[in-house]
């Protein structure tokens, strides 16, 4: 019987020991002291000799500036000096004989054919926005709500606009029986009568004798802030903002250094009541403001379609007043052509609009609408931010970029011929696009080639080739040098981090390699390249993902739900995943196979990719989970009920709904720093998918996993640091609660107290992934 026993053991001890992994959760989840500290923030010096970087390669406790001198390749440290005395690329005049740039609240000029610079002011107050104004001859700058000029021949400096809070105060109305008794004084006594005049007099000389001061402009109770000057020095125009009274929330910290509880200010949640802007010129001559005029705005009117849905009877699809709205600009051409960028605040609709300064009148150039919500790159998703356009040469073609086909490309639209030009098209996305010094050029990032890399581009304003200069596949983050003849490049693959290289800034050139970052520990194992892959949808999509396939398959299989929701994490570069990334190493290790997917919603593929998730989240981007699931069990060979799930954020959200509304394709699920109840988010994000908690309800029950967590039937473990200011802790504590109510038994919190959304602390990662990798080894390990 012993013998037996003992037979038992070494075959069952075997079984365990045929899978191993040279890393351990312990150590991947040191992050950056595993990996090594990457490159990052890179800029260039103005005279295009230097490259300065933060790196920390000696593993300090904090990063440092570095600079690589890019005749010789040489690297140093900076000094605290050097870092002082570092001139910052900003703002050029037009032939680049000189910059102006604001550094620590002061301002300086740099010459770029001598290297001098001089500093323009040394003040308490902040100084900031610098530029040149349109005859070049002077600097013009911000300070608090005012704009001030700095003449750059004899150094003076001028206040050009004199805004004020609250409102002017003004003589007080005498009543009819103050005003008979003044009437009547003067009647009665000379020298009232004289004293009088000669006051009036005094009054008026000093007033012919002031000197000549700007507009005082009373604001009110609203900010003024964007303050522009027109080129020719005519116009200012400014913005204000109104802000609105809603109720924020509070992140308790219970592990504090005095040992009491401390309240810190957090973030609203959707569906408060919004700030409301306007726009309003300064005519410097006539010494008169006004502010711009909405109602004209081409559907300014127009309700949201969603809104037909709560609708009883006949829906009238207009508002009786125009829609609010946020101005960005305007964007002054060299002779003074004007334009303004708008944004409806619900974020459907996106106007480019000529302005003229002297009347306010507002014509269209492009009309962007969207059912779902105005966004892509170059566009932003964000309202709060303009999207990359401007003014070519000519100072009458205005470039802009638009998703009118699905996808976002460079358009530009000339004021007199009024023809709109697309000067790039295609199933691919312009990523990122600015001219070039002479503005003959468009420097574009795209991932023309795949959805999956991302290279370099040139091409004329005009349209037309593309001109391919970077060439290794993978991510090719590219900073121009100022003289534009050398490219500073961030190259990474999906198993290779990110270094610093330098190249000619010409179709074919070779990349040369500045640092060396890697850890030896990180470099003396394998790192898998993950195949990309696509797998059928429900509805006929070809869904892309990342599969990690082990070299003894354990028959179980887990996928991971990246977060941010519009985030790409399916691609050939070092991902900002990258502790998840070694993770799914040391899973496919121990025989698991991986998927990592990019469901709707998630960026690189396109408009409709990206509005795939309108008004339903847990739709189709679960869905997609699901459908890989169902491609993991017929083409990859795994148990149907041997798949786990698992993300954090967004990530943590779908595994919420996976574990809730598709309990029979997941054994088991890991949710971290999840959305419990979209209605408890914030709003500059979640209104543009949902709207609304009061206007639409209806898309809230079905996104929330809160209203399913009756569904529950396998393992879920929720892990959640108590000082997360972006999904609250109080989103987990009302799931905890809610399970708790049903009766559920199955699931565990882990929480963790001095953690915010993105974690820092190793022991907290490491604490984490071990739960994640026993939550998996209990429920979807085959019993031998």
């Amino acid at each position: 019987m012993i013998r037996i026993l003992c037979c038992f053991l070494l075959i069952s001890f075997a079984a365990k020991a045929q899978y191993s992994s040279n890393l351990s959760i312990p150590e991947i989840m040191k992050g950056e002291d595993f990996v090594g500290y990457l490159p990052e923030r890179v800029q260039w010096s103005p005279d295009s000799r230097y490259i300065y970087f933060s790196w920390n390669p000696d593993h300090e406790l904090v990063r440092s500036m570095y600079k690589v001198e890019t005749a010789t390749g040489k690297i140093s440290k900076m000094t605290d000096d050097e870092q002082k005395s570092r001139v910052y690329i900003d703002t050029y005049n037009d032939d680049h004989t000189l910059m102006v740039y604001s550094k620590d609240g002061d301002l300086f000029l740099y010459n770029t054919k001598t290297g001098s610079v001089k500093q323009i002011t040394n003040t308490l107050e902040s100084e900031s926005g610098p530029e040149f104004s349109g005859d070049q001859k002077q600097v013009i700058y911000s300070v608090g709500k005012n704009l001030f000029s700095w003449s750059i021949t004899d150094g003076t400096t001028r206040q050009l606009s004199n805004f004020k809070s609250g409102s002017e105060k003004k003589d007080s109305k005498a009543s009819s029986q103050e005003e008979w008794l003044k009437n009547d004084q003067l009647a009665l006594f000379e020298v009232l009568n004289e004293r009088k005049e000669e006051s009036e007099l005094s009054k008026e000389q000093l007033e012919n004798l002031k000197p000549e001061r700007p507009l005082e402009i009373y604001v009110g109770d609203k900010d003024v802030f964007d303050q522009k000057v027109s080129p020719d020095m005519a116009y200012i125009t400014y913005r204000l903002r109104k802000e609105a009274k809603h109720k924020n929330t509070e992140v308790t910290h219970f592990v504090t250094e005095s040992g009491y509880t401390t309240q810190s200010p957090a973030r609203s949640k959707v569906g408060i009541e919004e700030d409301t802007y306007e726009m309003g010129i300064y005519d410097i001559k006539n010494d008169t403001t006004y502010t711009l005029d909405t109602k004209e705005i081409e559907g300014i009117y127009n309700k949201p379609a969603f809104l037909e849905d709560y609708a009883d009877g006949d829906f009238d699809p207009k508002y009786e007043t125009p829609r609010e709205v946020i101005f960005h600009g305007p964007f002054f051409s060299k002779n003074g052509n004007a334009f303004v960028d708008i944004r409806s605040q619900d974020n459907k609709d996106r106007w480019i609009m000529l302005l003229d300064l002297a009347s306010g009148k507002l014509t269209l150039v492009d009309h962007q609408h969207d059912d779902a919500w105005i966004g892509g790159p170059g566009i932003s998703s964000w309202n709060f931010f303009p999207g990359n356009l401007g003014w070519l040469a000519d100072n009458e073609t205005i470039w802009f970029q638009s998703e009118e086909t699905g996808y976002s490309h460079l358009y530009t639209y000339n004021i007199k011929t009024k023809k709109k030009k697309a000067l790039t098209k295609g199933d691919f996305e312009i990523r990122e696009a600015k001219l070039s010094n002479d503005k003959k050029y468009f420097y574009l990032q795209s991932n023309k080639v795949s959805p999956h890399v991302n290279h370099f581009y040139k091409m004329p304003v005009t349209g037309g080739k593309m001109t391919q200069i970077t060439s290794s596949e993978g991510q090719n983050d590219v900073t121009i040098s100022p003289d534009e003849k050398q490219l500073a490049v961030l190259y990474s693959y999906s198993n290779k981090p990110t270094e610093l290289y330098l190249m000619k800034n010409s179709e074919g050139a070779v990349m040369k390699q500045l640092t060396n970052s890697t850890t030896e520990a990180f470099d003396a194992y394998s790192w898998k390249d993950p195949e990309i892959i696509r797998f059928e949808a429900e509805d006929g999509a070809k869904v892309p993902a990342r599969i990690y396939k082990p070299e003894k398959p354990n028959g179980a299989a887990v996928i991971f739900v990246h977060g941010a929701g519009y985030l790409q994490n399916v691609h050939k570069w070092w991902s900002s995943y990258y502790r998840e990334f070694m993770f799914h190493n040391y899973l496919t290790d121990m025989g698991y196979t991986v998927l990592d997917i990019d469901y709707r919603g998630s960026d690189g593929y396109g408009r409709d990719w990206r509005t795939g998730i309108y008004r339903w989240m847990g739709g189709k981007d679960l869905s997609d989970q699901v459908d890989g699931a169902a491609y993991l069990v017929k083409e990859q060979g795994i148990d149907k009920d041997r798949i786990g799930i698992y993300g954090g954020s967004y990530g943590g959200f779908i595994t919420l709904m996976a574990m809730f509304t598709a309990p029979d394709t997941f054994q088991s699920g890991a949710a971290l720093r999840s959305v419990t109840d979209w209605a408890h988010y914030n709003h500059g994000y979640t209104a543009n998918i949902l709207n609304t908690p009061v206007q639409d309800s209806i898309a809230y029950a079905k996104s929330s996993p809160i209203y399913f967590a009756e569904g529950l039937k396998g393992k879920l473990v929720m892990l959640h640091g108590m000082v997360d200011d972006n999904v609250q802790f109080q989103d987990v504590v009302r799931l905890s609660q809610r399970l708790i109510e049903l009766g559920k038994k199955d699931w565990d919190l882990a929480v963790f107290p001095m953690e915010r959304h993105g974690f820092v602390e190793a022991s907290s990662w490491a604490d984490e992934y071990r739960r994640i990798y026993e939550l998996f080894e209990e429920t979807l390990k085959k019993e031998e």
